[in-house]
């Protein structure tokens, strides 16, 4: 069902195509989670240790994926907003192709370099096979994680928030069922929990081509659509490739973050992996509040309807902060009980637990400057802004890389723990700017509208 962001209260409109979002990204992040606590409960810290080190490889491909798809669809949600149905067929057509495109090159790329960013990681020799084991599956499935995320952006971008989620949903399900199966009845091990996680996105991706086939016709193209457009095409991958770059050039600090963790033993290497799960969920809220001021922003801008955008990004920093300090306080009470499901009362769960409580409080004290980084960065890549958001990105590569190469060094751990705080302060500050600049542009062209 799509939706016209256009028209009506901003604030009710944004909470409640933000709500599906938030339980649509919790289900995406349940996946890792998933495999992180079904592989630490049936395979022990080791295993866990292994899959968990992968964390910023997955990041840094899919990563790259999910900014990728979600700037190609920005132009989908313009089109929709000024009620251009041709230019939507034709956008969607667009994404289609060059998502299968850079699927095949990511998936080439992608398996030949695994093991040697293992290796260049630091990763430990005994779960350095349990990883590539892990991640080799996953990197070979990139088309499938492309198609899927490039078919619910463009449900999104129409204004349909919904569907995605309960797709999602269905795919957890199954993810559920399989992974328990393959790893502790089967016995296949670490791939075992790769490949159930495969087959629930095979059925997601399946799934959300019928419902579009079926319910959507703003997105049943005509042949004359698919025709080969040099400038459509670069229009798409002037906000996509910006987009995706971005969540690339964050996960390289990521990678380079774990590296130095690395050399800090097993241990350290489990706890940050399990706190980073937990805190995958628990950061849902606000990162979907971003998604919904994209898909807000873009239609707005469309249709050109500036003073919604402004009073847009107000009502959802209010609703978005209000989140950050919640769910940071959660944590604080909580998480030693979360982190107790990934390795129960094995040997080292202890130490476990401690580490991934101290990076829990560390993080969750600053959820409120991601909050707000979420909603500046989305809002300016729905406007079609790609400068600003990159270069946000190379200042978490940069706080991320100093946090490695000096703060685990010097403080060990907490240098870690350090890290995304770090990298949060750095990309939120450039991004603020660049908004009350975009904004104050706004501001003049409603006034000369007006006079």
């Amino acid at each position: 069902m799509t939706k016209d962001l256009t028209v009506g209260e901003p604030a009710k409109l944004i909470f409640f195509f933000t709500l599906p979002l938030i339980a649509g990204n919790v289900f995406q992040q349940l996946y890792a989670f998933v495999d992180t606590l079904i592989v630490g409960r049936f395979l022990g810290v080791e295993a866990l240790a292994a899959v968990g080190c992968t964390g910023a490889l997955m990041f840094l491909v899919l990563g790259f994926i999910m900014g990728f798809s979600g700037g190609l669809t920005i132009y989908t949600g313009q089109r929709f907003g000024a009620s251009d149905a041709a230019g939507v067929r034709r956008s969607c057509a667009a994404c289609v192709v060059l998502s299968v495109a850079i699927g095949l090159v990511m998936t080439v790329f992608s398996y030949s370099i695994c093991r040697q960013l293992l290796i260049w990681m630091q990763t430990p020799a005994e779960i350095i096979d349990g990883a590539y084991s892990f991640i080799s599956i996953i990197y070979l499935s990139i088309p499938i994680f492309v198609l899927l995320h490039t078919q619910s952006n463009l449900l999104r971008a129409l204004g349909d928030s919904r569907t995605p989620t309960i797709i999602m949903a269905c795919g957890l399900t199954m993810n559920m069922v399989l992974e328990p199966l393959a790893v502790g009845v089967l016995g296949w091990g670490i791939p075992g929990a790769a490949l159930a996680t495969v087959a629930s996105q095979v059925v997601g991706m399946v799934l959300t081509y019928l419902h579009i086939r079926h319910k959507v016709p703003a997105l049943h193209t005509h042949a004359a659509d698919w025709r080969p457009d040099r400038h459509l095409y670069w229009e798409h991958l002037r906000l996509a490739l910006p987009m995706g770059f971005q969540s690339s050039i964050i996960a390289i600090g990521a990678v380079v973050l774990q590296a130095a963790l690395n050399t800090l033993g097993p241990v350290a290497v489990a706890s940050y992996a399990a706190a980073q799960k937990i805190e995958s969920i628990a950061m849902m809220p606000m990162m979907s509040f971003g998604i919904a001021m994209a898909a807000y922003a873009a239609q707005n801008y469309g249709a050109r309807r500036f003073h919604r955008i402004g009073e847009g990004v107000k009502k959802c920093s209010y609703m978005s902060l209000t989140f950050s300090v919640v769910v940071g306080i959660a944590l604080v009470l909580f998480s030693p009980a979360m982190l107790h499901l990934f390795v129960g009362d094995a040997e080292g769960a202890s130490d476990v637990i401690s580490y991934g409580h101290e990076y829990l409080i560390v993080n969750g004290a600053m959820y409120w400057v991601l909050a707000l980084l979420f909603i500046f960065r989305s809002t300016l890549q729905g406007l079609g802004q790609s400068v600003v958001p990159t270069i946000a990105g190379v200042m978490e590569l940069v706080m991320r890389t100093a946090a490695a190469f000096l703060l685990v060094g010097w403080i060990g751990y907490l240098g870690a723990c350090l890290a995304n705080p770090m990298a949060w302060l750095g990309s939120c500050i450039p991004l603020a700017i660049a908004f009350f600049w975009t904004w104050r542009g706004f501001k003049k062209q409603i006034d000369l509208e007006t006079a």
